[in-house]
């Protein structure tokens, strides 16, 4: 991900430009020309620069400086484009789950385009996060929660969550206490789940870890991950792997030496596990004093 300099934005908008020009003389379908008059520009300049910080001075000159941050959030919200801000880039870099590549600051008037997919659920999960904006007899965390929970096993993007708790700058930080000190699974790329792009969140399932499970740091947690390879020591089963008639849903870690004998929230005592895996080795698991390469070797054999 890169951020551009002025001298490099004037640049990339002339090419798009002439490329724009190019475009326009082959036509487009009546159907689209709607569209296209009100989004099309906007949306093939963020496209055209995936994955790189969109300053608002671009877009005013995209949009012949109209209302570009209105269109911006319609595409967002009525058509699905996953469109973060560099208010809420900013937010989830003070948390850890988002990350630059260049340590450059991101001005709070600038978009990123995170994929080149639409996500054509999304409008109907804004709905629902209007839903849940308005309501007054929650506080923001727990509209968050309740939020996610409604969408289990689907990403959902930072925009939306800022949305659903008011604008509170303090959203990102709720759902770092959900995860981390209330023990709900919510991943992002910099926490476990690497399959994801940034600026995106899941609640993997509705039940909180163990208590004990909940202290475990996350640079620990991506180690253990990292050195396991994302599968399951024990079966061997990742995420690419799922399937709806599968049981196999998550990967848990599973301490070695169990917590309530002092074991410790280390590398070297923590094992990655399935949930199904995760299960039967509590049921069959009576020694808690193997070293990794011991419990490895019990856990491959006891299939």
């Amino acid at each position: 991900m890169s951020i551009p300099n002025t001298g490099e934005r004037e640049l990339r908008l002339a090419g798009f430009f002439d490329k724009k020009r190019q475009v326009n003389a082959i036509g487009f379908p009546m159907s689209l020309e709607y569209f296209r008059t009100r989004y099309g520009g906007g949306l093939s300049y963020l496209q055209q620069y995936l994955n790189q910080v969109i300053h608002n001075d671009e877009l005013l000159v995209v949009y012949k400086n109209r209302s570009y941050s209105q269109r911006v959030r319609e595409l967002r919200t009525q058509f699905g484009w996953p469109i973060l801000s560099g208010v809420v880039i900013n937010q989830m870099i003070e948390q850890g789950d988002f990350l630059l590549s260049e340590n450059i600051p991101v001005t709070l008037e600038s978009y990123l385009l995170i994929e080149n997919i639409q996500d054509k659920e999304a409008p109907y999960r804004w709905v629902l996060a209007k839903d849940f904006r308005k309501n007054r007899t929650l506080d923001n965390k727990q509209k968050i929660l309740i939020y996610m929970k409604e969408n289990i096993g689907i990403p959902v993007t930072g925009e939306e969550l800022r949305y659903v708790a008011n604008d509170s700058a303090k959203w990102a930080r709720m759902v770092h206490v959900l995860r981390t000190e209330e023990g709900w699974k919510i991943k992002t790329k910099q926490t476990g789940r690497p399959d994801l792009p940034q600026g995106v969140y899941i609640l993997e399932d509705d039940k909180q870890s163990e208590k004990h499970d909940r202290s475990i740091p996350d640079p620990i947690q991506i180690a253990v991950l990292e050195r396991d390879n994302f599968q399951c020591i024990r079966c061997g089963w990742s995420r690419n792997k799922m399937h709806a008639d599968d049981p196999r849903s998550q990967l848990e870690l599973h301490h070695i030496r169990h917590h309530v004998m002092k074991g410790e929230n280390t590398k070297e005592n923590l094992a990655t596990l399935c949930n199904v895996c995760h299960d039967e080795i509590h049921r069959a698991d009576k020694n808690n004093t193997w070293s990794l390469a011991e419990f490895n070797f019990w856990a491959k054999s006891n299939l």
